[in-house]
C-alpha cells in the first residue's frame, strides 16, 4: 500500500536519477502529470508521455535528462517538503525562493499545481509539495 503516491514519484525519479537511467515508468495520478509538465516546462526532464494502456489511470514514462558534456544529471536534488504527517502552506507573498531563483518550488494552489514564482505571479499560496534544483 503506498501512503505518499507523491512522494512514491520524487523517490522513483531520484533513484532513477542516482542510477543514471535515462527513462523512468511512474503509476499515473492527475497531480503527477501536472507535476512532470512542471518538470518539462522548466527543463528539469527531456521529454514525456502518458500511457493509458497499463493500471487504472495508466503510466507516466519521463526521458531524464543530463548534461552533454560532463554527463550530470540536471536534476541535482529533488526533496518532498509537504508530507501526510504535516502538511505545509504558505501564502504567496512566503512562497521560498530556491537557491536564489535557480531552482523552483512546486505548489499545489486551489488553481491547479504550479511553480512558486507562478503563485505569487497570480497572488495565489497553497501546499508547497516540493523543491526541485
Amino acid at each position: 500500500m503506498n501512503i505518499d503516491p507523491i512522494a512514491d514519484y520524487l523517490t522513483r525519479v531520484r533513484n532513477a536519477v542516482n542510477a543514471g537511467h535515462r527513462v523512468v515508468d511512474i503509476p499515473a495520478s492527475n497531480v503527477k502529470k501536472e507535476i512532470t509538465k512542471i518538470l518539462f516546462d522548466q527543463g528539469f526532464v527531456l521529454s514525456y508521455k502518458f500511457e493509458d494502456d497499463k493500471g487504472p489511470q495508466g503510466t507516466i514514462k519521463i526521458a531524464l535528462k543530463y548534461d552533454k558534456l560532463t554527463k550530470d544529471p540536471v536534476i541535482k536534488k529533488i526533496q518532498r517538503i509537504s508530507k501526510p504527517g504535516l502538511r505545509k502552506y504558505s501564502s504567496s507573498s512566503e512562497l521560498p525562493r530556491i537557491l536564489n531563483g535557480l531552482g523552483i518550488a512546486i505548489v499545489s494552489t486551489s488553481h491547479g499545481v504550479m511553480t512558486g514564482r507562478q503563485a505569487q505571479a497570480q497572488n495565489v499560496g497553497g501546499e508547497v509539495l516540493c523543491y526541485v534544483y
